[in-house]
């Protein structure tokens, strides 16, 4: 992969790489300690390196919802969307809806020509939901 997107193959680019595929939508502190649980010793600043240099080639994409720092995912190359927590801060993907799509129809484009549309649903997990239900349940 790296060699297709004519990036040097480094043990950095590669663990930042796996670590990425191994944790969906995980934060920059996640991918840095999974990298030194593979490599050893390495500083934040080559990890963040890897990781703008991976999303410009288009090997990781970064999203950063709402109130959350910023998270990378290995699935690239469709246009599917997030659904995150309001309550724990859990992220999930979300297919982008087949047929019409209106979200890529801006009401007003400015003159842009548009080709992806990134949106955010917002709500709560299956756990969060049944927790909530479970302490209403014990206050009955």
């Amino acid at each position: 992969m790296l060699r297709d997107a004519a990036l040097r193959v480094t043990r950095p680019r590669v663990a930042v790489l796996s670590a990425v595929h191994d944790l969906p939508h995980a934060d920059t502190d996640s991918i840095i300690g999974a990298v030194r649980s593979n490599l050893g010793v390495v500083s934040h600043q080559a990890v963040y390196d890897v990781l703008h240099a991976l999303t410009a080639a288009g090997l990781v994409r970064r999203i950063q919802p709402l109130g959350s720092v910023a998270r990378y995912e290995a699935r690239v190359g469709d246009n599917h969307h997030h659904v995150v927590c309001r309550s724990c801060g859990a992220i999930a993907d979300v297919d982008c809806a087949v047929g019409e799509t209106p979200c890529l129809t801006a009401a007003d484009d400015s003159g842009f020509e548009i080709d992806e549309a990134e949106v955010i649903y917002w709500g709560r997990c299956p756990d969060c939901v049944a927790s909530s239900d479970q302490q209403a349940a014990s206050t009955k």
